[in-house]
């Protein structure tokens, strides 16, 4: 059986006031979709609607299913809970990803998979 990486990811706003909890197997093609997504007027996706394209927090899972059950465990949880998820790995809420384009910033992940984003 091959191994996959799955993603479980969260995005916040630019005002980091709302989030958005997703699943997927290529994080930075979603990264870049939520990105697109957020340009169309009256959107009804809740990433586009709240502007939700800043990557803040994910994690990786080799199934699918593994990825999809967290996914909704996640999902389930009150704000303050998903924020103290968040700050375990990335205290200021730095983004992973340029928000000119959606695209990952290399040197920010690699920050955030070393824990040094909350030194």
């Amino acid at each position: 059986m091959r191994d996959h990486n799955y993603f479980v990811y969260i995005l916040t706003n630019k005002g980091r006031t709302a989030t958005y909890v997703g699943v997927t197997n290529d994080l930075e093609s979603r990264l870049i979709q939520h990105f697109e997504d957020s340009k169309i007027e009256n959107t009804k996706r809740h990433a586009g609607k709240y502007n939700c394209y800043y990557l803040i927090y994910f994690e990786r899972f080799p199934d699918i299913n593994y990825a999809i059950e967290r996914e909704k465990e996640i999902k389930k949880w009150r704000r303050e809970k998903k924020d103290r998820l968040i700050n375990s790995k990335n205290n200021y809420w730095t983004f992973l990803n340029h928000p000119e384009q959606g695209e990952l910033d290399d040197e920010a992940i690699d920050k955030f998979l070393n824990d040094e984003l909350n030194k």
